[in-house]
């Protein structure tokens, strides 16, 4: 009996075959989406990433949702462990009107939690026309010293649908932040929308080794309530707070109530709050532990807001330093009413009324260059800054000059104006 012989040629097809199937299988698992799982919306989105945390690290929030829907509405935080990344695929999500919670929240902090652990690697990636929406009838809004207010009054108050009721906290706290980020080492964020946000869009605590590209703001202090109109303060876009360094944050552009960022290192005590208390601004600790705690190495480019640019603010020993700035452009908008009326800079370095004066030198090697400006002063120095230098500047606003010192002049040391040109507009 003849033994039958395989074509050479043919062998080593199926053999690619073979191998080339089992490449494609390697390499391109289920993609994990919350419509694989059942429940709520923030139940099926948790499901997905702690499935993808034990998995493939990444998962995927479509446009649809199962529901039926195109928007994702969550009752609470979206909590994101280390070594994940969410992608964000032309999707709508929104905080529904009975939360009370972020948007999203790194999970090693929180209510509660007194001794965070350093987190590693979240990214959040946008795709598309991805839009993240404050609540349409906020339960809160405004920072911890805020009392919540049905009605627009004077005083220390922003809107919130839990004021006067029994039983609910009457101020705000870091819980109206949008996006909040604490001790975490590797961090993205890019291509989202943001708009109304309850108070801060962006925060962060104590996190290192971050960029932010591509962010686009809607968030002017006035939101619309059932056709009411209700006011809703300190609505900053990126806040970088104690112990925030190498960041790059590029292409920032929008609509802000306050600050577009905002970089804090203050030592305020003995009046701070420890990690975790609800009734704080933080959700870790306001204590200024030394200079693992200062702000440094932040590169920040391209950025354009209605309002006050970047805004560097430091008090007694802590220090913010190396900072450089290439572009920024503060221009009012006529359809939008300022913010407390009127814009006070485009750079603030400095910042008055956070705890004790910074002390000289504490502020330095801040370098910022082509800002445009059309508000109450182009550079506003508040505090005694060392090794700084401000180049091309043109200022549109009603200040005699482009740069403004509420300082004595004399109590700076080594810094350099160049090239800042007061413009008078017919």
């Amino acid at each position: 009996m003849k033994s039958k012989i395989i074509n050479p040629c043919i062998s080593c097809i199926l053999f690619w075959v073979i191998i080339c199937s089992s490449c494609v299988t390697a390499v391109s698992p289920h993609i994990i989406t919350p419509n694989d799982f059942q429940g709520s919306d923030i139940e099926r989105i948790q499901a997905a990433i702690q499935a993808a945390s034990e998995t493939t690290q990444k998962i995927v929030i479509p446009a649809n949702n199962s529901n039926g829907t195109q928007v994702w509405k969550i009752d609470r935080a979206i909590l994101l462990p280390g070594h994940i990344t969410v992608i964000l695929d032309n999707c709508v999500i929104q905080l529904s009107d009975s939360c009370r919670d972020n948007m999203f929240r790194s999970d090693n902090v929180g209510i509660g939690i007194t001794n965070p652990a350093w987190s590693h690697q979240i990214h959040i990636t946008g795709i598309g026309d991805v839009r993240l929406k404050g609540s349409d009838n906020p339960r809160s809004t405004g920072d911890a010293y805020r009392t919540l207010m049905l009605s627009p009054e004077s005083g220390r108050v922003s809107y919130g649908s839990d004021a006067g009721k029994e039983g609910l906290k009457q101020k705000g706290d870091w819980r109206n932040n949008l996006i909040q980020i604490a001790c975490v080492d590797g961090f993205s964020l890019t291509n989202v929308k943001i708009e109304n946000s309850h108070a801060w869009a962006i925060s962060f605590e104590r996190t290192r080794n971050v960029e932010i590209s591509d962010i686009r703001f809607h968030n002017p202090e006035t939101i619309w309530v059932a056709g009411e109109r209700k006011k809703v303060f300190n609505k900053d876009g990126i806040n970088l707070r104690h112990g925030c360094k190498y960041f790059r944050i590029n292409n920032i552009t929008g609509i802000n109530g306050d600050d577009l960022i905002a970089l804090s290192s203050l030592d305020v005590a003995p009046f701070f709050h420890a990690n975790g208390d609800v009734d704080s601004y933080q959700v870790t600790s306001t204590k200024w532990y030394g200079p693992e705690d200062d702000t440094e190495q932040v590169f920040i480019t391209n950025c354009q807001t209605n309002y006050t640019g970047v805004a560097i603010r430091a008090s007694d020993s802590a220090s913010i330093h190396h900072v450089y700035i290439n572009g920024i452009i503060t221009k009012a908008r006529p359809d939008i009413p300022p913010p407390y009326g009127g814009s006070p800079y485009s750079l603030l370095v400095g910042g008055i009324g956070y705890g004790q004066a910074s002390i000289p030198g504490k502020i330095n090697n801040i370098y910022a260059k082509n800002l445009m400006g059309d508000g109450k002063s182009l550079i506003l120095v508040q505090a005694p800054i060392a090794h700084c230098a401000f180049m091309n500047g043109i200022y549109t606003g009603s200040a005699p000059a482009a740069i403004t010192y509420s300082v004595e002049k004399a109590e700076t040391r080594n810094v350099r104006e160049i090239n800042l040109e007061k413009v008078v507009v017919d």
